[in-house]
């Protein structure tokens, strides 16, 4: 008696499991097709919006811990360079002239690419976060170029500064 039992209920079930395929399969494909998104517990899924997961970074030297600590030495290595270039004078040691102009570019360079970075994220962005990505990049280089002309061609950084203080 109870073999028969079994069997019935097991037949039962692949017999409405199999109906349950075939009658609803087309209203399966005729729903997917129509909202072009598969459903997933708790809501559909659409790929380019706020719903994505932030995509973590490969790990990288020139970020994360060690951008931070070169962030803090560049920072804290400008106060001293400031004050030997103005102890002493740019024309006697155009070296420090020089690291002066080149730290202070990258500083203010590090400053603004947080800030791009941080507000102007390429996901929320796209078109506009890379324009000023490349337009910081340019100008840096811009900014360089300058300051190598104006440090080997002109008086240099340290003596305009010493010439505007008395001015």
């Amino acid at each position: 008696m109870s073999s028969s039992l079994v069997a019935r209920s097991a037949f039962n079930r692949n017999v409405a499991a199999a109906f349950a395929r075939r009658s609803l399969r087309p209203l399966a494909l005729q729903a997917r097709g129509a909202a072009d998104f598969a459903y997933v517990p708790g809501g559909p899924i659409f790929r380019g919006s706020v719903n994505d997961p932030t995509p973590f970074p490969p790990p990288s030297k020139s970020h994360g811990s060690y951008h931070w600590a070169f962030e803090r030495l560049l920072s804290a290595g400008l106060v001293p360079l400031t004050v030997a270039s103005f102890v002493t004078s740019g024309t006697n040691y155009p070296i420090i002239d020089g690291l002066l102009g080149v730290s202070l570019v990258m500083h203010s360079h590090i400053g603004f690419d947080s800030i791009v970075v941080d507000y102007l994220h390429p996901r929320k962005f796209p078109v506009l976060g890379r324009i000023v990505t490349w337009t910081l990049r340019a100008t840096t280089v811009g900014v360089l170029v300058g300051v190598y002309q104006f440090n080997t061609n002109d008086i240099g950084l340290t003596e305009l500064i010493a010439k505007a203080w008395h001015a």
